[in-house]
């Protein structure tokens, strides 16, 4: 994608000195030019400016007035003062009111050209900060996993093709089969790799602040509007933004959504600007847009526009022979976030694993692998630590009718006792209370249920 052109505005009531500036810096920057303080806020109002070189004395306003309101109302534009005479008085009161820089009109090309692009360098910095608060999870650790089944190496083989195009992309499957890891994955194949990967999780998000969180707001656009605030799509431009569960976006913002796919500009709340993105966007759904279309819940051609390129991803169910892969780079990742030495999981317990439904599919696998290594007090995870839920299928199918039950019984008292002791945080005293029971009664089913060598030795 080409990197959007800075547009700088020159206030100067000074013909001369405005054609001056503007020859300056026409190469490098997109320059719209006022005469006077009240054009200029105008301007301010409409177009989309980063950078202002104002004049102190105007013949209608004070500069420092039009500072203010500039600054007031959009934050994130950089004002450099410029005048005819040095005042120090003035400076100062300019920098207070959040000016960047004041010079006077004794300068030379390269001063101009060389202050303007630091200027521009702030402004990018302060917008990679403000990505970089916006994404919790790192994009540092190696976290694709094709997986071994050609299922798999098909659908990941297509987003290696997908990634070099510009189109739109709309994952479908269910919740926690790695939807948003798929995008990711798309991102890092493409010639975006080192730009903004932003993610918009819609459903998580509460209905009242959905548009503001994808194209920002205005300061006093709406109450608790107390500054400007830069949305996703912003935050976005140049590289990829990802909307998962898109089916939720209520239809009003469909609209608008729309209207930045066909005409690549967003308004913030309250704003009556355009300003001008440059994404590549990627979808993502639980939910049958086709049926929501044909229900009148999602618009037609919003879809048709989001569904260039589809990839359905298939639930962990129909692709179980990845689970021990998955299993293992799960254990990895929290042995070494909790700084444990568990290496492996026993056969039998993946063999456990693996005649289990998983309706929450690789997020419940990782939620499952997270608790179990932050547990852990050995090198492997067994059997026995699974709790019970996980184990019921592999029960029926490993032990004969009459063996079922005494199995089942045995494995939901050790998960149903683990679960009490985990809630009291491992204070035996507390657990027994809360199972109406003596501790010398906890004590005993812990040993017969091969608890205690569980049990932290720092807690009594």
């Amino acid at each position: 994608m080409d990197e959007k052109r800075t547009t700088i505005l020159i206030v100067d009531d000074d013909e001369s000195m405005r054609d001056t500036l503007e020859a300056i810096l026409q190469k490098d920057y997109s320059v719209l030019k006022a005469d006077t303080g009240h054009a200029a806020l105008q301007l301010v109002r409409e177009k989309e400016i980063q950078i202002v070189l104002l004049d102190l004395l105007l013949p209608d306003l004070n500069g420092l007035e039009v500072l203010r309101q500039i600054k007031d109302r959009f934050s994130d534009i950089e004002v450099i003062m410029i005048t005819s005479v040095r005042d120090v008085g003035a400076a100062v009161q300019a920098m207070k009111l959040g000016a960047y820089h004041y010079v006077t009109k004794a300068f030379d090309y390269d001063e101009i050209l060389a202050l303007v692009g630091k200027v521009v360098e702030r402004q990018r910095d302060i917008r990679e900060l403000l990505y970089l608060r916006s994404e919790i999870e790192p994009l540092t650790e190696a976290e694709f996993i094709t997986g071994r089944t050609r299922q798999m190496q098909e659908i990941y083989d297509l987003a290696r093709k997908v990634a070099k195009l510009p189109a739109t992309v709309l994952i479908l499957g269910e919740s926690g089969t790695g939807k948003q890891l798929l995008a990711r994955f798309i991102h890092k194949q493409s010639n975006l790799a080192d730009r903004p990967f932003v993610t918009v999780d819609l459903a998580a998000i509460p209905e009242t602040l959905v548009e503001s969180t994808l194209f920002g707001h205005e300061k006093g656009s709406f109450t608790g509007a107390y500054r400007q605030h830069i949305g996703k799509f912003e935050l976005a431009d140049g590289g990829t933004l990802f909307l998962d569960e898109i089916g939720t976006l209520r239809n009003d913002l469909q609209a608008k959504l729309l209207r930045v796919i066909q005409e690549g500009e967003i308004e913030r709340v309250g704003g009556n600007k355009s300003i001008r993105v440059n994404i590549r966007l990627i979808s993502a759904t639980n939910v049958n847009l086709a049926e929501a279309v044909q229900n009148g819940a999602f618009r037609e051609d919003l879809y048709y526009r989001l569904n260039v390129i589809p990839i359905k991803l298939p639930p962990l169910r129909d692709r179980i022979a990845d689970l021990p892969q998955l299993a293992e780079f799960f254990l990895q990742r929290y042995s070494r976030r909790f700084k444990k030495n568990v290496r492996q999981i026993s056969p039998s317990a993946v063999e456990m694993l693996s005649s289990y439904g998983w309706p929450g599919n690789i997020r419940e696998l990782e939620n499952l692998i997270e608790r179990l290594v932050a547990l852990s007090e050995g090198d492997t995870i067994q059997q026995e630590q699974i709790p019970l839920e996980y184990g019921f299928d592999d029960l029926q199918h490993r032990y004969r009718n009459g063996e079922v039950l005494e199995k089942a019984m045995k494995a939901f008292e050790r998960s149903f006792v683990l679960k009490a002791l985990e809630k009291e945080r491992w204070n035996r005293v507390a657990a027994a209370r809360a199972l109406n029971m003596p501790v010398s009664s906890l004590k005993y089913k812990m040993r017969k249920l091969k608890l205690l060598s569980r049990f932290p030795k720092r807690k009594t």
